[in-house]
């Protein structure tokens, strides 16, 4: 089954707070963000978004600017309906990573929990750096959580590639700068313990 396929199925088929990943608020995220200072403009995007909740508490925040993409149709629908109005005030993009064309160094920061862990083929992840390169701003941020190596080989059915910190730097390469990073234990709605790896990074 392709990936899309696999996504619209999931979203379609399990509410979205029984979903693997599921968490009421991204509060590392969250934290984060609130520390970097960014202005209420400034260019955001929750790649793999989906039905996360981290756009809701950004518009919360003041963020005006957020842009929310994720290759499921079914889980944009979910996040609009739930947003109801205040899904006008977010744009939304409905495509791959991997292949999608972003305007060029246009966002501030990069935000990724749980699709990078998912591209288990090197062209694939060089496609995503692609992206990620030509997309965020110089002196841009990039927040991203992995499956950290104590993390179990598999989510929501398919394979993923775990990190350390060392790994994930390396596969992003010279031009993202560690700020921090933090190990959080994450327990499914079933009970499933997945450790997390959070990296921040600025662009060089």
């Amino acid at each position: 089954m392709k990936q899309k396929e696999h996504w619209e199925k999931v979203y379609s088929t399990k509410p979205v707070e029984r979903l693997g990943w599921y968490e009421l608020h991204l509060q590392t995220s969250l934290n984060w963000i609130r520390e970097l200072n960014m202005a209420g403009d400034a260019p955001i995007i929750d790649v793999g978004g989906g039905a996360s909740t981290l756009v809701d508490d950004l518009l919360h925040e003041g963020f005006r600017c957020v842009t929310v993409m994720d290759l499921s149709a079914k889980a944009l629908s979910l996040a609009k309906a739930r947003l109801g109005e205040r899904a006008k005030r977010v744009i939304w993009l409905e495509g791959d990573i991997t292949r999608v064309d972003l305007p060029a160094h246009h966002y501030e920061l990069w935000h990724d929990r749980a699709v990078f862990h998912f591209l288990t083929a090197p062209e694939q992840r060089e496609r995503y750096r692609t992206s990620l390169l030509k997309a965020l701003k110089p002196g841009g941020h990039l927040i991203m959580a992995t499956f950290a190596p104590e993390a179990p080989p598999k989510c929501s059915g398919l394979p993923v590639r775990r990190y350390d910190v060392e790994l994930l730097q390396n596969t992003l390469g010279a031009e993202f700068r560690p700020m921090r990073h933090q190990k959080e234990l994450h327990v499914t709605p079933s009970g499933v313990e997945q450790m997390y790896l959070y990296c921040l990074f600025r662009r060089n």
